[in-house]
């Protein structure tokens, strides 16, 4: 059988003493340094790029795609075929 609980103790707060509170006026607050990092899947990189690709200028994607960028050749192809239907 569960029974309930009869007695919880309360914590009151307390209120600082004007020592420490100008100690502590003085002092700078503690930064935290907390980081969070995420690890994108193969395909969310992939999804990530084209989003990118096609928001860059034309002429960016052109001159991507003279240097060798295989995803900026890609979409110049399908524009090109869109194009040409």
């Amino acid at each position: 059988m569960i029974s309930p609980t009869t007695s919880v103790a309360s914590a009151q707060p307390v209120a600082p003493s004007k020592e420490s509170a100008t100690q502590n006026a003085a002092k700078p607050a503690p930064q935290s340094a907390a980081t969070d990092s995420v690890q994108l899947s193969k395909a969310a990189q992939a999804s990530l790029a084209a989003l990118q690709e096609t928001r860059e200028a034309p002429a960016q994607t052109a001159k991507e795609a003279i240097h060798g960028d295989r995803q900026a050749q890609r979409l110049l192809a399908k524009e090109a075929a869109k194009r040409g239907k």
